[in-house]
């Protein structure tokens, strides 16, 4: 039986990335867990406290919540490929608005996904969580 190479894998679960991003670009959170497991796990190790968010719906409801106040396009800078294909780190900036006040929102991300049968099972991502809150109070 001959397997796919590599980085078949690679590109495929780097596409999934990107069809996330593009779903958080529109605001649109069903389009975003459509690239997740169902047992999709986010952590957020950087928020105080440190914040983990397990399972689908909870993502949902999470995202939901959060393209009501931010509205933010997210830009790849670089992605790192791991021994493990079903392993990529990605590092990415956001740029966009908080909508209550219009503020501008500006941050910088590392997140490390791990991926299972072509979606997401699991996100980690690290950012400033103070720029939230800036563009919160401004």
């Amino acid at each position: 039986m001959a397997t796919a190479p590599l980085d078949y894998y690679r590109q495929r679960n780097f596409d999934v990335v990107l069809r996330a991003f593009a779903a958080v670009g529109a605001g649109d959170a069903d389009a975003q867990v459509a690239n997740y497991t169902e047992d999709i796990v986010l952590e957020f190790p950087f928020t105080d406290p440190p914040t983990v968010v397990p399972g689908r719906t909870a993502v949902h409801e999470r995202l939901t919540n959060a393209f009501k106040v931010f509205q933010f396009d997210l830009t790849i800078s670089d992605v790192h490929a791991c021994l493990d294909p079903d392993e990529l780190i990605v590092e990415f900036t956001g740029s966009g608005s908080y909508l209550p006040n219009s503020a501008p929102y500006e941050n910088r991300y590392i997140a490390v996904f791990n991926f299972r049968d072509g979606l997401i099972c699991r996100q980690r991502e690290y950012f400033d969580p103070t720029q939230a809150a800036k563009s919160a109070n401004a």
